[in-house]
Formats: C-alpha cells, sequence, structure tokens
C-alpha cells in the first residue's frame, strides 16, 4: 500500500489501537483544510446525543450532531453539498463544502428545503499545528486515504464508516473489523 500525504478533501481513518486516544479511537476525519500551517478537520462518525433542535430551538428538525473534534466544542460547524444554496461556502473537494451563511441555512431548514442528507453539522472540530499531524502520521497514529465517497460521504452511515474503512484497507488491517471498541468486553 502506498502511503498517501494528507490532502484538503482527503480522510484520515485513526490506526486501530488497543489503548487509544478517546478523542480520536475509531475515528474517520474529513480534512478540510491542509497546509505547511496546519490543518483542520471534522470527526465525521462520533454522533453526539443531541438534535439540532437541543441547540437550536427554533428549528424544531432532529438533525444529528456530531462531535467534530476537541477544539472549540462550543461552536458549530456544518459540512454540506449545496453550495447554490448556501452562500460563502468554501470547498473542500469532490463536492463536499464547508461553512458558509448560517443565517440562509436556518431559513433553508425553517422552509425544509435542506435536508440531513445534504448538511452535516459539528460541535468543534479537529485541529493540528504545523508539523502535528506529520508528527502523528510518522507515530503511525492515522492512515490517509482518498475520499472514496465523495459527496456521499455526508449521508454516510456513520456507525459502521471506521470498520468499512478497515475492511477496505485489508491485511492486518480485517483482524479489527470485529474486535471489541473496549477490550474488556472480549
Amino acid at each position: 500500500m502506498i502511503a498517501l500525504k494528507p490532502a484538503k478533501g482527503h480522510l484520515l481513518v485513526a490506526e486501530p489501537t488497543i489503548i487509544g486516544d478517546v478523542a480520536f479511537n475509531r475515528s474517520v476525519v474529513l480534512l478540510a483544510n491542509h497546509s505547511e500551517t496546519g490543518s483542520v478537520g471534522f470527526i465525521l462518525n462520533k454522533v453526539l446525543d443531541f438534535t439540532l433542535k437541543d441547540l437550536i430551538p427554533e428549528l424544531q428538525v432532529t438533525f444529528k450532531i456530531y462531535n467534530g473534534g476537541p477544539v472549540e466544542q462550543d461552536n458549530l460547524y456544518f459540512i454540506h453539498k449545496v453550495p447554490e444554496l448556501i452562500p460563502d461556502s468554501i470547498e473542500i473537494a469532490s463536492g463536499i463544502y464547508w461553512g458558509g451563511n448560517f443565517e440562509a441555512v436556518k431559513e433553508l431548514i425553517a422552509k425544509d428545503l435542506l435536508q440531513e442528507s445534504q448538511i452535516k453539522f459539528f460541535l468543534g472540530y479537529s485541529g493540528w499545528d504545523a508539523n502535528q499531524l506529520n508528527a502523528e502520521l510518522d507515530s503511525h497514529s492515522w492512515i490517509v486515504t482518498t475520499n472514496e465517497d465523495q459527496t456521499n460521504l455526508i449521508e454516510r452511515p456513520y456507525n459502521s464508516f471506521w470498520k468499512d474503512k478497515m475492511l477496505q484497507l485489508g491485511g492486518e488491517y480485517l483482524l479489527w473489523c470485529n474486535a471489541p471498541e473496549n477490550p474488556s468486553y472480549n
């Protein structure tokens, strides 16, 4: 397997481990930005126990909220695939966009013109300083993969995402597909 370099739009898949980082254990992270000054991403598969209407009561929708990462967890972020509806969006890659005009998002949701299959919300984000991500890659904390799901990334089932990535990687990673997240459950 040829090791990919991290790039905007790539995925970071947490390396399997028995004793892992609580924040990133079995995570799949979308890199929304990557440069020599640092990286920003969102954990795609860690759903939280509340919905959008819990955070913004005037929006009576039960869109899931995900833990985007350990940085600024009191801020709401989003990715989407409808830049024609959300002004000021920034393209990440492959038809996936980051942010944009949040007032427009609220209005679209209120008018039922934006569906959960088109947008994904996060509390917090994952961030790395200039060489921090490279150091984590050197220590085998992450595997860099391309986003094969393209725009379907938003509606992809979160609960099997990491396991599916282990299956795709094959080889030594196949062992981890059915291992319990908590080794004491074994």
